[in-house]
């Protein structure tokens, strides 16, 4: 028998939580969010709560858990777009396809009551989060930015009569054996050509301090156009700086300004913090922080996060100072390679600057979307 219950009980909110846990215990692949992060979804001050509707449902069979997804209406991107949207997230399951179509039946019924005329996902509430459904590399570990499932979840949606909108690639970076150093000339001719130069600061905590307000207005400029993202609000502001301080390190961060100072470039990257966090499940026990700490001190593969240039300047060359500082990083002590995370696949921009790289394409996450009429 197969049921499927909102989540509005302590218990059921924990079994929300620890279901993916259990699903994938002993894989290698999958990475775990912040525990203490999942629990932040069901308190009344969430940081989305003024700008979005949202719900949770568990499903059981004979008594057990054996799936969960989560409904959000995010109003901010449905004004932005003109759509009448709702994303779903979360989503798990075991390998049983009747589990999915209840959990997407329940789904798509909220949907329905809220007014909405499509279902699009997975998408969080908003880029911050994890977004797509791993259909190509299986094999690689997701990094913590990704989500990661198994090759069942694809099939199950389509089977729904979801269909696929966009993909985002996921790539490994290295260094071409033959590199000359063309690229740090590259980006000394384009810094001097246009009286440029790079942002300093002492500490980490510095540099977020002198140039958070730059970061989220280029941030704001640069991704207006990308698929399903929204402005960012004061709280998603304060949450990105709070998750920043805890493994942003000034020596993977690039930030490019003009001759009045104006931001109009930057690049971050992160090091990699899954292999840390998969033994316990995303809790930061102290044997967790102990390997955190040891990843951000000698990363062993950094993690791509956020690129950003202000539209006005494109076309101009700029992105070859951030490829320039991805070769600084890439040559750090110990680093083996870089993986970009999720670019969309008509972002050519983006996807022309990886392949100034030896670039090994690895990973296909796909969102899709469902007409409810």
């Amino acid at each position: 028998m197969i049921t499927v219950e909102q989540v509005t009980t302590k218990k059921q909110q924990k079994e929300f939580i620890e279901f993916p846990l259990k699903l994938y215990k002993g894989n290698k692949c999958y990475t775990p969010a912040l525990y203490s992060d999942e629990k932040k979804i069901f308190r009344k001050d969430y940081v989305y709560n003024d700008t979005c509707e949202h719900v949770y449902f568990n499903a059981y069979k004979d008594g057990k858990v054996a799936g969960r997804i989560s409904c959000i209406i995010q109003r901010a991107a449905n004004a932005k777009y003109n759509q009448k949207r709702c994303r779903f997230t979360r989503f798990d399951v075991i390998e049983d396809f009747d589990v999915a179509a209840k959990l997407f039946e329940k789904a798509e019924a909220w949907a329905r009551e809220q007014g909405m005329d499509e279902v699009q996902g997975p998408l969080g509430f908003s880029d911050l989060e994890r977004e797509g459904l791993l259909v190509k590399g299986f094999e690689y570990p997701a990094t913590f930015e990704e989500s990661y499932n198994y090759p069942y979840y694809g099939e199950f949606v389509e089977r729904l009569g979801y269909r696929k909108e966009v993909d985002w690639t996921g790539s490994r970076l290295r260094l071409a054996k033959d590199y000359d150093g063309e690229l740090e000339q590259m980006a000394d001719y384009v810094m001097r050509r246009y009286k440029l130069h790079l942002a300093t600061a002492r500490t980490t905590k510095e540099y977020l301090a002198k140039y958070a307000d730059g970061f989220f207005e280029l941030l704001d400029k640069s991704y207006d156009l990308i698929y399903g993202s929204v402005p960012f609000t004061d709280a998603m502001k304060k949450l990105m700086l709070d998750n920043f301080s805890l493994i942003l390190s000034k020596d993977n961060l690039v930030i490019v300004l003009d001759e009045n100072d104006k931001m109009i470039c930057m690049g971050l990257a992160f090091p990699a913090v899954g292999d840390a966090l998969r033994p316990s499940g995303g809790r930061l026990t102290p044997g967790a922080l102990i390997r955190v700490l040891r990843a951000i001190k000698h990363p062993k593969v950094l993690d791509l996060g956020l690129v950003g240039v202000d539209p006005e300047w494109l076309n101009r060359g700029i992105s070859v100072v951030i490829s320039a500082a991805m070769v600084r990083m890439l040559r750090m002590p110990g680093v083996l390679y870089a993986e970009t995370n999720m670019n969309l696949e008509d972002n050519y921009a983006i996807q022309n600057q990886w392949k100034r790289f030896d670039e090994q394409k690895i990973k296909l996450h796909r969102c899709y979307v469902k007409n409810l009429a």
